[in-house]
């Protein structure tokens, strides 16, 4: 794995041991930001990378100019490997890791963020990657694991933000979940990503 593009273009990230992670291609990383980049995203904005793993989708929007990522994951020896990587790529003040589980907490929210010089006050997310193991989002009805964190964090996301959501690419999304409106729907390989937007 690697940065694809930006300030950190090309450097290798640290992966963690074994085969238990579901590590996103270059391609495909490559070709969900240049959809991003349509809606002006993610530069000069916070973002939030959920089920984060070693932090490939948060460090490329840092990369990219993001203001500011919250990471979040619930295994400590990834944790590890994840603030490696923040490390190397010199953003620990534009970051922030958090160890849990992500269902419970969504993207949490710090009334003010102080660990950079330039504060976000009263943040809100412009985009959030959710990217839970393919087992958590094999119900997608309205009563599913992936419904509920949707539903958390519309309180956490600013009006018009995008959450992007990971999963297996015959998994078919709801049109709507809450004030979350699907707007993109892409595939490959044997991926798919659902691009959704916060409405009032």
């Amino acid at each position: 794995m690697r940065i694809i593009a930006g300030t950190k273009r090309g450097m290798v990230l640290f992966s963690p041991k074994g085969d238990g992670s579901r590590p996103i291609t270059d391609r495909v990383k490559e070709s969900l930001f240049d959809v991003l980049l349509n809606y002006g995203l993610p530069a000069g904005e916070p973002v939030a990378d959920l089920f984060c793993g070693v932090g490939s989708l948060g460090l490329e929007a840092l990369s990219r100019g993001a203001a500011f990522v919250t990471f979040v994951e619930r295994d400590p020896a990834i944790i590890v490997t994840l603030e490696r990587n923040i490390e190397k790529a010199g953003f620990v003040k534009e970051s922030r890791v958090i160890r849990a589980d992500a269902f419970k907490v969504g993207a949490p929210i710090e009334k003010e963020i102080e660990n950079r010089k330039l504060k976000i006050e009263n943040s809100r997310y412009a985009l959030i990657f959710v990217d839970p193991p393919y087992a958590d989002t094999a119900d997608v009805g309205e009563n599913s694991s992936l419904a509920q964190i949707l539903y958390l964090l519309q309180n956490q996301m600013a009006e018009q933000g995008l959450v992007a959501v990971r999963t297996r690419r015959n998994t078919a999304l709801l049109d709507q979940y809450g004030q979350f409106n699907v707007i993109d729907r892409r595939r490959w390989g044997t991926m798919a990503i659902v691009i959704l937007r916060k409405c009032a």
